[in-house]
């Protein structure tokens, strides 16, 4: 669904669609075979990839990323990827699968199941297929021009976000109170009063939410591409708005705006539009 606000992309062969949805739902089964036996386990050992900082990784992460390569070197050698654990890989198809094998690692070593695998593919314009899977509660959330769904116990069901409302009647989400730096905290705080309701730490969860139609907005800084492309291709499908804070594209991080709808996109555009870049 585009809107004046929502950068378009055009639709790509429905064939093609249907091949990569199989595709990727065998990376998500592969990566949630590996990853389960980890999660909550006593011994899970973890590292920190951010000195001075804390940015914790785990085996889980990178043998899960490594399932769904493996997966697509059998089944789409030709593209290219970009995952978190293990870089880039060039490719000459023009499509990108872009991976996060577990998106809130935090969430992860803590036990709460809010953490989720990302996987999304498109070209040089962004992604056209995405998926946010949970698989300790077994739900996996997929979009593709074909409309989105929340498939559970093997049956889908098409979802979509939520009919427009004013700011001040919606549930806003964030992951870190700080949001980002200062100046991008206070503009996320200057939505945030206006809302009903705010809520932080849902990662990755709090866009599928968007996607099914229980929250209004999610709004973050400091994203990376493999934080938001599975995200935004989902949450698009679903009939949702996914810019960054000028309105413009937002497949390549920074700061992003999940909306469930093309109003209180623009009611809380207009807010965050004044934060100094």
């Amino acid at each position: 669904m585009s809107t004046p606000n929502a950068p378009t992309r055009q639709s790509p062969d429905p064939e093609l669609v249907a091949e990569l949805t199989s595709v990727a739902h065998l990376m998500a089964d592969a990566a949630r075979d590996v990853i389960l036996p980890y999660f909550r386990s006593a011994d899970l050992a973890q590292e920190n990839k951010e000195a001075g900082g804390y940015d914790p990784v785990t085996r889980a992460d990178r043998e899960a990323e490594a399932a769904m390569r493996d997966i697509l070197a059998q089944h789409c050698p030709e593209d290219a990827i970009l995952g978190e654990e293990m870089g880039s890989k060039a490719g000459a198809s023009g499509l990108t699968w872009v991976l996060d094998p577990i998106d809130g690692t935090r969430a992860f070593v803590s036990g709460t199941p809010t953490w989720g695998v990302l996987i999304a593919v498109g070209g040089a314009d962004g992604p056209f297929l995405g998926i946010v899977d949970q698989p300790y509660i077994g739900e996996r959330f997929i979009g593709t021009p074909q409309g989105a769904h929340l498939i559970r116990d093997d049956a889908p069901q098409a979802i979509r976000t939520r009919a427009a409302r004013p700011l001040a009647e919606a549930v806003v989400f964030t992951t870190f109170p700080e949001v980002g730096s200062a100046v991008e905290q206070a503009a996320f705080k200057a939505v945030a009063t206006r809302a009903q309701l705010t809520r932080y730490g849902m990662d990755c969860y709090a866009y599928a939410l968007v996607a099914c139609g229980q929250i209004d907005l999610v709004i973050e800084a400091g994203l990376n591409a493999y934080d938001i492309q599975g995200p935004l291709a989902l949450i698009e499908a679903a009939g949702g708005v996914v810019t960054d804070w000028q309105g413009g594209p937002a497949h390549g991080g920074g700061r992003v705006i999940a909306a469930a709808n093309e109003a209180i996109h623009t009611e809380a555009l207009e807010i965050l539009r004044g934060a100094p870049a």
